[in-house]
């Protein structure tokens, strides 16, 4: 009865999705009306991040079974979207987005894939361990089609696609597979770690990488800071406090802003099963600031101070995850080749560079990798350094996107 009654509503009050480039002088207004779902917001807030969208300012409420939300976004260069096509690539995807989520009993996440073999690894981070992983992948004829690598508080994750080189399809070989296996616990195990190292291997679907990566460091406690770890940048500031006489529980983030950093935080609240019901994001000046009104999936707000606590330190892991002052930015943009990964991972760890976190792709035939690193000790790399590296690799396909104190890009 009460699926037949959801399906019912859903078929009365299909999802809406409204862009508007008149409503405001300085950015594109995108409002979205759906039933309500746990999980809708995050996959709204992933459409946006995936596009390449900056939410300058947004409006959320959720409360009684319906989902409006409004979001004003710009370009990286905080522009409105002008492109007809554009403009209606958005509103159709998120459409589609929408409509696909209300017909699903419960949220997914995964998307299958034959294409390629998944690999997800968790760890102690340390110098030179990128280029271990890569090493061994192509010893063994693994091919790195696509990667995403996060370090924070000396732990390290890794969400890795790869195809064999023999067959440029997903790993089926069992034999192979098991090897494969082997070899990276070993390298991720190394000789000091004081937590087993996690892994899995798949060809069945893959998640969204970076939901994926905010999951797997949670669950290996990064939010945990080591007394010899210290974030350099500005700290967030996140506060959690009850109201009351409204039963929820008030959460308040003010940090630098950067890209992502909504889909950040609403994931990292959406996988620790609060709903937010409501909530308010205003971006300015280089600030950004979120509040949040939520609930537990059970419906209650937070309880204890222990979990306020808790809250607390999963959000600041969240928000500096990807802080972008975490060292010097590099792109490299070549033909793409088997081993690449290897080779330019080898250079930096022949140079003295540490990598803080990665982004590697492939299509039609080219290599788009960005890197941010730094020296082994988490400090600015030098400029002599900067003039090896683009040595060694080549001018023409490496480019320094931004630099922190001590590097000009």
């Amino acid at each position: 009865m009460d699926d037949e009654f959801a399906k019912l509503i859903r078929r009365i009050n299909p999802p809406r999705v409204v862009v508007d480039n008149d409503a405001c002088e300085h950015a594109t207004v995108i409002q979205v009306d759906s039933v309500n779902r746990h999980g809708i917001l995050l996959e709204v807030v992933q459409v946006l991040a995936d596009l390449n969208l900056v939410v300058t300012k947004a409006y959320i409420s959720s409360d009684a079974g319906w989902f409006m939300d409004v979001f004003y976004v710009t370009d990286y260069e905080g522009n409105k979207i002008r492109n007809e096509r554009t403009l209606s690539y958005i509103q159709k995807t998120l459409e589609t987005k929408v409509h696909f989520l209300n017909s699903l009993r419960s949220s997914v996440g995964v998307i299958p894939s034959k294409e390629h073999t998944s690999i997800e690894l968790t760890g102690s981070d340390r110098p030179g361990l990128v280029s271990e992983v890569s090493a061994v992948l192509a010893d063994l004829g693994c091919n790195v089609v696509n990667a995403e690598i996060w370090t924070h508080n000396a732990r390290a994750a890794a969400v890795i696609y790869v195809t064999d080189q023999s067959t440029g399809h997903a790993i089926e070989d069992p034999k192979k597979l098991s090897i494969i296996k082997e070899l990276l616990f070993n390298v991720m195990k190394g000789n000091s770690d004081f937590r087993t190292p996690r892994m899995s291997i798949s060809s069945s679907g893959v998640m969204h990488r970076a939901r994926r990566l905010h999951q797997m460091l949670f669950a290996d406690r990064d939010f945990e800071r080591p007394e010899n770890v210290k974030f350099e940048s500005a700290k967030p500031h996140v506060t959690v406090q009850d109201c009351s006489d409204r039963d929820y529980t008030v959460v308040t983030i003010r940090s630098l802003d950067r890209p992502k950093l909504l889909f950040d935080t609403i994931c990292t609240l959406t996988d620790m099963e609060y709903v937010v019901f409501h909530g308010t994001v205003i971006t300015g000046r280089m600030e950004a600031y979120q509040e949040y009104y939520i609930r537990h999936v059970d419906g209650f707000p937070i309880s204890s101070e222990a979990e306020q606590q808790r809250v607390v330190e999963c959000l600041e892991a969240a928000i500096e995850r990807r802080a972008q002052e975490e060292g010097l930015e590099l792109e490299l943009f070549t033909d793409d080749r088997f081993g690449l990964l290897s080779d330019i991972t080898r250079i930096f760890r022949e140079n003295g560079l540490c990598i803080r976190r990665a982004e590697i792709s492939t299509k039609g035939g080219k290599a788009k990798d960005t890197f941010f690193v730094t020296d082994v000790s988490g400090n600015p790399v030098d400029a002599k350094t900067v003039d090896l590296i683009q040595h060694q690799i080549g001018q023409a396909n490496l480019q320094f996107l931004q630099g922190n104190s001590g590097v000009l890009p």
